[in-house]
């Protein structure tokens, strides 16, 4: 049975749909509905109608991680939505900040979501199954943290400020025809630890394809044209990126990898 993606939110617009700083994609998978995050605002739910779908007939929503641009839709998908598990790490809390030197953002998720709403929120750890064929994989990488003081990313911790580990991020797996497919929205992790991660978790299943922002846009080529061989390395057959390895890094990568590499948009349907 054909897997079907949709990009509902992403940086770049189509015609005349929206896009924004954010993302939120649906999966179309042995008959159910998945949501992955809710973008940056009311937005996804305005796109899911101009592109044909019914926010209530959704049976999944899933949180890639706990940041504005991908959880801020989530009090709208609660009011539109009346079935639905919200799906989020355990350790999802809204403590997320951009810290640099004494200056600090909140970047995390709508402040009260998770207690507005504990009757829809599924709080998951371990590798865990959505449903048939579809997991949440979390990180087993040690010492991300490094990469989280690199990217000036924190997190509350009673009264500290310590560097994000991404122990809140997740990616969804999904067990295609075509082998397996990663969706990480933001691949805070890195995309190599991530595919390297899956890799261990199913031994046993060619991956296929990773889908999402690959956090590239604040890096140096000499960093993109790296991370772009160690992706090939892996033996994985596509990237389909956008949101936040942007523009510039899109097309060092398509350098790098040529048509192993695609960039999405608002509207696009992935096929697998």
């Amino acid at each position: 049975m054909e897997t079907k993606l949709t990009i509902i939110v992403d940086n770049i617009a189509a015609d005349d749909i929206e896009g924004e700083w954010g993302l939120c994609m649906l999966a179309l998978f042995r008959g159910r509905r998945i949501l992955i995050d809710t973008g940056a605002s009311d937005l996804f739910a305005r796109n899911l109608e101009k592109l044909g779908f019914d926010i209530e007939d959704i049976d999944y929503a899933v949180l890639s991680h706990a940041h504005y641009d991908h959880a801020n839709g989530m009090p709208l998908f609660f009011e539109k939505n009346s079935k639905a598990g919200f799906y989020v790490r355990d350790t999802t809390e809204p403590n997320c900040y951009h810290k640099n030197f004494l200056f600090r953002k909140y970047i995390g998720i709508p402040k009260r979501v998770l207690t507005d709403h504990p009757d829809r929120i599924e709080h998951v750890s371990g590798i865990y199954e959505l449903c048939e064929g579809a997991y949440l994989v979390p990180h087993s990488s040690p010492s991300l943290s490094a990469i989280g003081k690199r990217e000036m990313m924190y997190r509350r911790v009673g009264r500290k400020m310590v560097p994000d580990d991404f122990s809140h991020e997740q990616s969804l797996v999904l067990d295609t025809d075509k082998g397996l497919v990663i969706i990480s929205s933001c691949s805070h992790a890195g995309a190599v630890n991530i595919i390297n991660e899956v890799k261990s978790a199913f031994e046993d299943r060619h991956i296929h394809a990773l889908v999402g922002g690959l956090h590239l846009h604040n890096k140096s080529e000499d960093e993109i044209r790296a991370v772009s061989r160690a992706i090939s390395e892996t033996g994985i057959d596509l990237v389909y990126t956008g949101h936040c390895t942007k523009n510039r890094a899109f097309h060092i990568m398509k350098d790098e990898l040529g048509d192993k590499v695609m960039q999405f948009r608002v509207g696009l349907e992935l096929v697998f």
